[in-house]
């Protein structure tokens, strides 16, 4: 359960992240202006669809992680995940620019972006809607760190979950962007961005927790480290 919490933290935090990259989208939605509850359903469907996305994503990366806990690495990723995390808060950004695949990158956004244009110049629901589901799929540090935390769950249904709630713990800052747009001031923003590598090397350290299967509820819950054995094996 503490790690569904550490979701939604993560999205929330993040999400003031989240103003500063995908502001620009989320400030040029075509959303129906003519009444606040059109305005407001507006952007609740196009927060949705980037919910959905993440807990598509989630549920894949979840799966990814199931294929460990069926080989009985469970604990071994769990531990490995938050040291790749922590390896990432601290590596001196000018070391880390050298792993980027800025060309790939760039052209997959470039895909990306071509889409979401075409949605701009439509009105309605379902393009708000899939305006999201296309923004989840931006390249984002924050997404990859909420992958990380569904590959660890080593379940698809929990990884979807994970991600879904990372998605809506950044609704609040996405909502009130799409509402209010400059009352969010940039002094703000910037008071939370720092707070989020604090949240993140959290994150790890409880990844790395529960991978040491200390048997601390909910913090380091037992986990078996062994592969399930065939039950037919087990009688001579």
């Amino acid at each position: 359960m503490t790690i569904f919490w550490t979701a939604l933290t993560l999205g929330f935090l993040g999400s003031f992240h989240c103003v500063g990259m995908c502001g620009p989208i989320a400030l040029a939605l075509p959303l129906n202006r003519e009444s606040l509850f059109s305005k407001i359903s507006g952007a609740l469907l196009y927060n949705f669809g980037r919910a959905f996305t993440y807990a598509l994503l989630g549920a894949l990366f979840g799966l990814l992680g199931q294929s460990f806990v069926f080989a009985g690495y469970q604990q071994a990723l769990s531990i490995t995940i938050g040291v790749l995390i922590l390896i990432m808060v601290f590596l001196p950004s000018k070391i880390s620019n050298r792993f980027k695949l800025t060309s790939f990158i760039y052209f997959y956004m470039g895909k990306v972006k071509q889409k979401l244009a075409i949605l701009f110049k439509k009105s309605g629901y379902s393009s708000l809607f899939f305006i999201g589901t296309l923004n989840g799929l931006l390249p984002c540090g924050l997404v990859y760190l909420g992958i990380a935390g569904a590959i660890s769950t080593g379940n698809s249904l929990d990884g979807g979950f994970f991600m879904f709630l990372f998605g809506l713990g950044t609704l609040p800052a996405m909502l009130a962007l799409a509402l209010l747009s400059s009352s969010i001031s940039v002094n703000f923003r910037s008071r939370f961005n720092k707070a989020v590598p604090v949240f993140v090397v959290f994150m790890a350290l409880l990844l790395i927790l529960r991978g040491l299967n200390l048997g601390i509820p909910y913090v380091s819950p037992e986990m078996s480290s062994t592969a399930p054995k065939c039950s037919k094996c087990c009688h001579k």
